[in-house]
């Protein structure tokens, strides 16, 4: 299925020309609804963009706010441009520039909020009709580096997963028709970086580039950082359950 059937539950996005290796083809700003519509995500600070997210908005009867997923810039930059442009509606975010300020189980307007920490600490994805706004801790395509919180991170995952959810709508790529293969596919992702990183550290490894080139050797040059980023919350979680190796061979106790 295409961007285009999500018109069937009145959602549209807008993409910003911003691809990279972190943004792929862009970062997703979404319109949902009419009379008024709710944004999330603003988007980069480019022109263009807000222009087009602000007509968009317009033709839907105007906006009743904007919803904001977690505080990364390629997100939240065009945030205060386009607020002005759209008569300063309420924003909605768990720190950001928050008129409203969120957490799990609140609600903004049409749409149900859900905390997910992980690839930053304010992360919130927003559930509406089926549809799920799911920022950066999923995308349409690959994977996420998670900087903290993993245990966290995964078990809100799997608190998505349990919504009778119709399609992801992420910060990045696609739209993914099929949620549920696409959060197993990331629950399993993570449970194979962690099976590695426990083989790695069996066999004696222990700094950190050579963790990477083992364990991480399919990230391109250009994601190594991130890579590092989520090796660093891999160990965390290990650390916190005991089982990452101590200096004298052991484990700490959990």
């Amino acid at each position: 299925m295409s961007v285009e059937e999500l018109g069937r539950i009145d959602v549209v996005r807008v993409r910003a020309e911003n691809p990279g290796p972190y943004t792929l083809s862009g970062t997703n700003t979404w319109v949902v609804g009419r009379d008024p519509a709710w944004v999330i995500d603003p988007g980069p600070d480019i022109g263009e963009h807000v222009d087009a997210v602000a007509a968009e908005v317009e033709a839907r009867g105007g906006a009743g706010g904007i919803a904001v997923t977690h505080d990364h810039g390629d997100h939240v930059e065009g945030l205060l441009a386009l607020r002005e442009r759209l008569g300063r509606p309420r924003v909605g975010a768990r720190r950001y520039a928050a008129d409203v300020r969120l957490g799990d189980g609140d609600r903004f307007g049409p749409l149900a909020v859900h905390s997910v920490p992980g690839h930053a600490p304010d992360h919130l994805a927003f559930v509406c009709d089926g549809a799920c706004f799911t920022g950066d801790a999923v995308l349409g395509e690959g994977s996420v580096f998670v900087s903290e919180d993993l245990g966290e991170y995964l078990a809100a995952l799997q608190r998505l997963r349990r919504l009778p959810l119709k399609v992801i709508c992420p910060g990045h790529g696609p739209p993914v028709w099929d949620p549920l293969d696409k959060l197993d596919e990331y629950l399993a992702h993570r449970r194979e970086r962690e099976r590695k990183l426990l083989e790695a550290l069996a066999a004696g490894l222990r700094e950190d580039d050579e963790l990477l080139d083992r364990v991480w050797a399919d990230a391109p040059d250009a994601l190594r950082p991130a890579a590092a980023v989520t090796l660093a919350a891999h160990r965390e979680k290990l650390l916190a359950e005991g089982r990452w190796p101590q200096p004298d061979g052991g484990t700490p106790a959990p």
